[in-house]
This record gives structure tokens, sequence and C-alpha cells, in this order.
């Protein structure tokens, strides 16, 4: 069994030195902390003990199977994308609980939400507002739509945004069944997520030029839609259009991974010496070399439901293994095709350090995802596990509140 890996001793990432309160949840906002905490930032995760019909915090606590034993709100979604950050647990109908937080908020760089904004004014954080507290405060809201269209203000998830931004309809386009589809990964909100953690470290620089703070709006339903567009967009990008919707390589169905004769394999030679040399290893010799269909990237592009064809074709002649062996040597771009369950094992994954084992006093041993950005000066950690539910209430208040400890001030 490995042995499990110690959490760092401090921070060592570029954004070390820097605090953010955390007001997201689920999987949005709460990924885009997360990478903003892996690069050294103090995340403090304000949560809220719920309405009386749960069990309070964060949802994701309660989804998944914890281990036998471990307690109910560490769940694995959750603690995958909360670890280096500290929970309080606050009251916020409570005066006094308000009175904590606005200390807290004058100690802090950014602000950081996924509470609908009407929900934000009702408690007393709109932008204006923290602001009053904090001029210069970076307040980023992770809407589900932007403020200026019909839709804002109402609740948005993943599964609504992937149907909204046209992202349910790739699918249909590719293999010709018209029925809508939504991808079965939680795509939109982890783009979102990418989007707010940029735009985060963004505002951070404009207020390091200008020592202006600012309110940042990152809609999920702009931000997919225009990850979606920077492809499929495609020739309707011009007026009038000179074709139609869809980057067509990556709409055709015979793009995926192809079987070998034991297994799968990811498979694109891409430049025109890369095609030749493919043609040449899969034997299909002169009359496919030569066929006009396939002459350059232009004709190719045009043809990809056949080139694509004809990769599966050869393919099919040979082990995974045989393939590797005879395109790498060559540069033509080939990966053995992963399951899940093999991902562990990969042999890139594996030097690269790409899982690492914590013990939890909580949970035990667990899985944890290596930060994947690598900074040469500034290295991303991970210095803590993620929180139980208010772990660090009274912690963060007596910074904040000297030796007013969370009972006396936030009961």
């Amino acid at each position: 069994m490995a042995e499990a890996k110690q959490l760092a001793e401090k921070a060592t990432g570029p954004l070390a030195g820097l605090r953010i309160l955390d007001l997201t949840s689920v999987v949005n906002g709460a990924y885009a902390t997360q990478i903003l905490a892996d690069q050294g930032a103090d995340v403090i995760k304000l949560e809220d003990p719920g309405s009386g019909r749960g069990d309070g915090g964060d949802i994701m606590r309660w989804a998944g199977h914890v281990p036998d034993g471990a307690p109910r709100d560490m769940g694995p979604i959750f603690l995958t994308i909360n670890r280096n950050k500290r929970s309080i647990l606050l009251d916020l109908k409570q005066e006094s609980a308000k009175r904590a937080l606005a200390r807290l908020i004058k100690t802090c760089d950014v602000f950081a939400a996924s509470v609908r904004y009407e929900g934000l004014k009702r408690l007393g954080l709109s932008y204006e507002e923290v602001a009053a507290i904090r001029a210069d405060i970076v307040y980023v809201h992770a809407a589900g739509y932007g403020s200026d269209g019909p839709y804002a203000g109402e609740p948005a998830y993943d599964d609504l945004i992937q149907s909204a931004s046209g992202m349910a309809d790739i699918l249909p386009r590719t293999d010709g069944n018209p029925v809508p589809r939504i991808l079965p990964t939680l795509v939109a909100d982890k783009v979102s997520g990418l989007f707010m953690s940029q735009a985060i470290t963004a505002a951070l620089l404009h207020r390091a030029r200008t020592g202006e703070g600012q309110f940042v709006e990152v809609p999920m339903l702009e931000c997919v839609t225009s990850f979606l567009l920077v492809e499929h967009l495609y020739d309707q990008a011009y007026q009038p259009p000179t074709g139609q919707w869809g980057y067509q390589r990556v709409i055709n169905p015979n793009r995926k991974p192809f079987r070998t004769k034991d297994g799968w394999i990811g498979l694109l030679p891409y430049t025109d010496r890369q095609w030749d040399q493919f043609f040449d290893a899969a034997g299909f010799g002169e009359a496919v070399k030569s066929d006009p269909r396939f002459a350059d990237y232009a004709t190719r592009a045009r043809h990809t439901r056949e080139l694509y064809g004809l990769i599966e074709q050869a393919a099919a002649t040979k082990t995974t293994q045989e393939w590797l062996e005879i395109l790498k040597p060559l540069s033509i771009p080939v990966v053995k095709t992963n399951t899940l369950e093999d991902v562990e094992a990969d042999p890139h994954l594996q030097a690269v350090g790409f899982f690492e084992i914590y013990e939890h006093d909580a949970v035990g041993r667990y899985r944890a995802i290596k930060p994947p950005v690598k900074f040469s000066r500034t290295p991303s950690n991970i210095r803590r596990h993620a929180p139980r539910l208010g772990e660090h209430t009274d912690e963060v208040l007596r910074e904040v509140l000297g030796e007013v400890t969370a009972a006396a001030e936030a009961e």
C-alpha cells in the first residue's frame, strides 16, 4: 500500500498572502476557489446551518458514499474540490454573525459567491454593501445568467446550462439521433469555474496596478456558450455565413477511439507528412496517398468521415502496443485509450505523481489529484484536507476578533 503523503506546512503558490471569502457551493464556484486555494490563497468557506430540512453547509458534503464509520459530511466530490480551505459556520440571520462577518470581510481581498444575487442582497451582501466595508474588494459573482438578460436571477445548474448553450445539440449532429443529450460530465459547472478563477486573478492584477476593486460577474450560460462556439460557430462566423454550424472534423461520427486487435487507441495524424507516414504504416499504398480527397489539409477537412473510416479499418489490423511502437517514433499523435479504471496506472500520470494518497482524520486514507499546473518558482501545494462543517469557525473568528470566541460572537 502506498505511503500517505504529508500535508505541506505552508502555502508556496503565487497567491500566498491573499484571502478569499468563499460563499460558493456545489461545483461551479467551489471548483474555482479550490484552484485558487491550491495556488496559495487562504480560502475561508462560509457555510450556513441550513433551513432545518437538511444537514446544512455545502450540499456536496452529502453526495456520494463515505467509508464505513466516516462522518456523512465528507462526500467524495466535496473532498476533491474543497481542499486547502477553512470552513466557518455562521447563521447570517443572527446580528452577531453579521457583525463578525463584516469584520472578516475587512481582512479579505476577494468576495466570491454563487448564491443568487437577490439572495445576497437580502443578506446585506450586495456589492455596494460589501464595498462599503472594504472599498478595494474584488467581488466576484458566479451567476447562472448575465444580469442584463431576461433569464437574470433564474436558478441554473449544469443540466440547464448544457441545454441552453447548444451543448446538448452536439451529439445529435454527430450521430444523427435527433434527441438532445447532455454530456455525462459536469462540463458547464467546471468550465464556468475555470472562467471564474481566471476572472478573479485578472481583477486582482487590476487592483495591484490601480488600487481599485470591482464587481465581476461570471455568468454560466455566457461562459459555456462562448466555450462551445470557439469551434462550433465555424462557418457561421461570417456575414453572410459560408456554411453551417459545427466544426465538421469534430462532429464527424468517426471521430472516436479506434478498436485495435486487443483494445483501443486514440490516433490523429494531422500534418501532410504524418498522413503520408500513416498511410505507409497502414499499408494503404499509393492509391490512397495520391487520392485527391486527402491531398492537403483543406481537402482532408472536407472528407474527414472517409479519412477516419480508413483509420478505423487500419487500426483493427494490429495490437495497441504494435501501433504505439510503430507510430510514436514517427511523432504521429497516438495514445492508448484508458478506461476510468486504467487512468491511475497510466505510466505518464504515474511518473508525474498525478494521484497522491493522504490520511484524513475523519475519513481515513483518500486519493487526491495533484494540482496540475506547474509553477517553477511558486509551486501549488496541498496544505489542508477538505474541512468538516464549521471546523475553523473559532480559529478564523479569533483571527479577526481577537480573543472573542465564535461561541460568544456568532451564537
